[in-house]
């Protein structure tokens, strides 16, 4: 295993870098406007405490309280559930939300264990499945890029393989509430020496991370736009999807390792789930490179699809241009 001090001093980024997303406490976090985010970090810190099976009763209350309201995280993950299963019928696309709903507020409630539990706690809460596909590669020196969905759990199985001694990199928008952008960001980094990049910094800064031998942490689902994108099929529809994978695989000569999160409200622990490394690709075509990648996601997706975060603007972009978050949902 390679310990967080396996890179020399001098591999490590200025914080002052552009490329480096660093958020630094602010004294101004302190003034009135952010007095209802620190109310919630307390609340999240007595959660931390609460025995999880009374916890995940409480969000799932909270989750029927919340099917109720005419959100736009509802009407876009039904529009989603709509698109991407026209096979099932509304019951069944509202189970999916339901259960999907329930799994997001039972990790939300539970979120505040990453900051003030004990090691020993956070591990026997978690399960990794599939550790033969990844750690070897690791071990050996080798160059990896996990193919990661956005599931709920997300940060707690990040955090599991930092916590392992390994050093991740990378991509993401920072939080609009700079205080919670923070915050969050403190409890990515706790193990250390990763580094995570802002999006506004495009994909060379990850690239240059993956090559130093950070384990590339990539979530490739989310609607970047049209300049970006190949639109080739995702489930029951077709979906703007990130091109440029295969070029990042050659360019970095790493394995591609598709990694999936999950928490199990039977048993209270969140599994990670890893598969083994992509065959065949990259193909050397941005299309089938693409589309390869969503059919492994929606391999990982499907047997456990609530676990998946349906809320993202995910068709945001459709080939004619259109907006069909603004439609009516069927």
């Amino acid at each position: 295993m390679r310990p967080p001090s396996f890179l020399n001093d001098s591999d490590q980024m200025s914080t002052a870098d552009k490329n480096i997303h660093n958020p630094q406490f602010q004294w101004r976090f302190l003034a009135p406007q952010f007095w209802g985010t620190w109310l919630i970090v307390l609340v999240a810190i007595l959660l931390a405490y609460l025995p999880f099976r009374l916890r995940d009763k409480l969000a799932n209350k909270l989750v029927t309280l919340a099917m109720k309201k005419q959100t736009g995280a509802l009407k876009r993950a039904r529009i989603n559930l709509q698109y991407c299963f026209p096979d099932k019928n509304l019951a069944e696309r509202e189970d999916i939300l339901r259960r999907s709903l329930e799994v997001g507020t039972q990790f939300c409630l539970a979120y505040g264990e990453l900051f003030v539990r004990s090691e020993k706690y956070k591990k026997s809460r978690t399960e990794i499945i599939g550790g033969e596909n990844l750690f070897p590669y690791l071990d050996n020196g080798e160059n990896v890029i996990t193919l990661v969905p956005h599931c709920w759990a997300i940060d707690f199985t990040g955090s599991l393989i930092a916590s392992l001694g390994y050093t991740l990199t990378t991509i993401m928008k920072p939080h609009k509430n700079p205080l919670i952008d923070w915050i969050m960001h403190k409890q990515r980094m706790q193990y250390g020496r990763g580094v995570v990049h802002p999006r506004s910094a495009g994909v060379k800064p990850f690239l240059q991370s993956v090559r130093k031998g950070y384990v590339g942490y990539y979530l490739p689902d989310e609607d970047l736009g049209l300049q970006h994108s190949e639109f080739v099929p995702f489930f029951g529809t077709n979906k703007a999807t990130i091109k440029g994978l295969g070029k990042l695989t050659k360019l970095s000569k790493a394995h591609i390792v598709p990694m999936f999160q999950a928490y199990n409200a039977k048993s209270g622990k969140y599994e990670l789930h890893i598969f083994p490394e992509l065959e065949n690709f990259p193909t050397g075509d941005d299309k089938e490179d693409a589309i390869l990648m969503n059919k492994a996601l929606e391999a990982m997706i499907e047997p456990n699809v609530e676990q998946y975060m349906w809320i993202l603007s995910l068709l945001k972009s459709r080939p004619d241009r259109s907006d069909i978050y603004q439609g009516e949902v069927r």
